[in-house]
């Protein structure tokens, strides 16, 4: 609802000034409701999506100095994507990654709305880090986190659409990819408005390189901030159990 994306933005906004933040990572596609809902592809609707999340890139802005990391919806060269981006004030907006492992089933018919990337996961510098992107159900690809962690990744942001019911299993994964890469796993994810029937559920999290939990958000606590030491994470890679593969 667009009041509640509005709401739920100037919270976003207060936070980030507040707490001074460097990295504010948004959900899955933020800025439109869940299309994936339905099985047939509807180009009215992709096409509000699509100008739906040009229009809030334009507010990113407020959210500075903060570098920005998220997904939305794009055609790029006649084919539909779902592209990760990183934004800054001196940088603007780069392309990152474009989602390679797309579901297909009830509530998340991403195949049949977009297409999938070219397999690429290259590592993107955000000021002194390096972030790598796996977006959503990429997560469960642990090779994927691996080999980020023995490219030096220091983060690894997974923005979200996960229901309420896999919210424990979803936890499990992020604080997995983070032991496997050595480096933070961050996420966030969609709540879903009431009748939606992807039951979109929240819990966004930052995990350190040993699975350990630093932060979680809950519906009483929708955003959470942590410091974090990418010295630990380059740290990490030499420890177990990274060294042994």
């Amino acid at each position: 609802m667009p009041h509640a994306l509005e709401r739920d933005w100037r919270r976003l906004v207060e936070h980030v000034a507040t707490e001074r933040s460097d990295l504010v990572l948004l959900p899955e596609m933020p800025f439109a409701p869940w299309f994936a809902v339905t099985r047939e592809f509807d180009a009215q609707v992709w096409r509000s999506a699509v100008l739906a999340h040009d229009a809030w890139l334009e507010r990113l802005v407020e959210l500075a100095p903060a570098s920005i990391l998220g997904t939305r919806p794009v055609e790029r060269h006649g084919e539909r994507l779902n592209e990760a981006f990183v934004w800054s004030q001196a940088g603007g907006y780069k392309a990152a990654h474009h989602k390679y492992f797309l579901p297909n089933e009830d509530g998340f018919w991403e195949s049949c709305w977009y297409r999938p990337g070219d397999g690429s996961f290259d590592l993107t510098p955000v000021g002194d880090a390096r972030v790598g992107f796996q977006i959503c159900t990429e997560l469960w690809a642990m090779d994927q986190a691996r080999a980020y962690g023995k490219a030096g990744a220091h983060i690894i942001a997974t923005p979200r659409a996960t229901p309420q019911s896999t919210l424990e299993k979803w936890l499990i994964g992020g604080r997995a990819a983070a032991v496997c890469a050595g480096a933070y796993s961050l996420s966030s994810n969609h709540v879903s408005d009431q009748g939606d029937t992807a039951q979109l559920g929240g819990q966004g999290w930052i995990a350190g390189p040993d699975g350990e939990i630093i932060g979680i958000t809950t519906k009483g606590l929708p955003v959470v901030s942590a410091e974090i030491d990418l010295a630990c994470a380059e740290h990490a890679k030499s420890t177990y159990p990274r060294y042994v593969f």
